[in-house]
């Protein structure tokens, strides 16, 4: 049997989301991306507009392990990562695994979480481990946390330190349906709920051959060195700039947009798509404000050219 092309995979994985998801082709896209990339995905808008649908459906096409955490103002770390508790059965201390041991981990509402909770979560975003007393553990791969927050509230919430965003690969926003997409939502949410019909269309195996194929892809020094001049122009600008975690975010997202785009090399377009939805958020602003000085920079830096595909 043919084995699959990753465009292919990420083509039936974004079609079978659609199936329940209205009007979101963008989103899902680049969710796909974060997936491959092995980053982390923060979907923040309003409340109602499908973000914990949209997650839910994403981990079901997988096929992977889900799990869920509603965040509260009384969450504890151990909630999330598991606590060692005295068995008398076993007559000694046992560790019982928190949610956070799982493949695809929802996290609802993050804002509403304390900042110790927020940050219990760093190590395992970054790491990929959690440590309990002493003992460190590797969560499962792949790992791969889609966290929602409503903005507009404000009583219970506490914002997201520049650190927790930081970890995040991408900050994305829903945005409200156009008319003719609602009707659609409405009409196909008539009598039912698509969601229970969903099933998955990808597995474990296809995952991480399509992160090894991503590594493979190749990126001329040329586009290198216009990466690094982006994240260069935002360390001018007064406030926070672009990290060198944000370049290589850049750098991974290219390559893997560029894979599930069909090709085997990355484009001064990928770049250019790309840098405004991985870097604005690492600016230590508004991400819409990120967003328009990202797109100032983009504007201002000559675009290289190039034979792309000539190692």
């Amino acid at each position: 049997m043919e084995e699959k092309s990753v465009k292919r995979i990420a083509d039936e994985l974004k079609a079978n989301v659609e199936k329940v998801i209205v009007g979101k082709d963008e989103i899902v896209s680049l969710l796909i991306l974060s997936l491959i990339t092995g980053g982390h995905v923060l979907l923040e808008d309003m409340p109602g507009t499908g973000k914990t649908k949209l997650a839910k459906t994403f981990a079901r096409s997988l096929g992977v392990e889900f799990g869920r955490i509603q965040a509260t103002p009384d969450l504890l770390p151990s909630d999330i990562l598991g606590l060692n508790y005295f068995s008398q059965k076993e007559g000694e201390f046992v560790f019982r695994k928190g949610p956070v041991f799982t493949s695809v981990l929802l996290v609802d509402e993050l804002n509403r979480a304390t900042p110790r909770t927020q940050s219990s979560l760093l190590e395992c975003m970054e790491e990929r481990t959690v440590t309990i007393d002493g003992e460190t553990r590797a969560l499962p791969e792949p790992f791969f946390v889609i966290a929602t927050e409503n903005p507009i509230e404000t009583a219970g919430t506490y914002p997201l330190p520049e650190a927790q965003c930081d970890r995040f690969f991408m900050v994305l926003s829903m945005g409200y349906p156009s008319r003719k997409e609602e009707v659609e939502i409405l009409s196909r949410f008539f009598s039912s709920d698509p969601f229970d019909k969903i099933e998955a269309v990808c597995g474990v195996e296809d995952i991480a051959r399509m992160k090894r194929e991503a590594e493979e892809v190749y990126v001329h020094p040329v586009l290198l060195d216009y990466m690094a001049s982006i994240s260069e122009a935002t360390r001018g600008e007064r406030g926070q700039g672009v990290s060198p975690r944000g370049t290589l975010a850049l750098m991974r997202g290219a390559k893997a947009w560029a894979l599930i785009s069909g090709r085997s090399f990355v484009i001064p377009d990928d770049v250019k798509y790309l840098a405004p939805h991985i870097l604005s958020h690492r600016l230590g602003c508004d991400r819409e404000e990120g967003r328009r000085k990202l797109l100032s920079i983009l504007s201002s830096l000559p675009v290289p050219t190039e034979d792309w595909g000539r190692r």
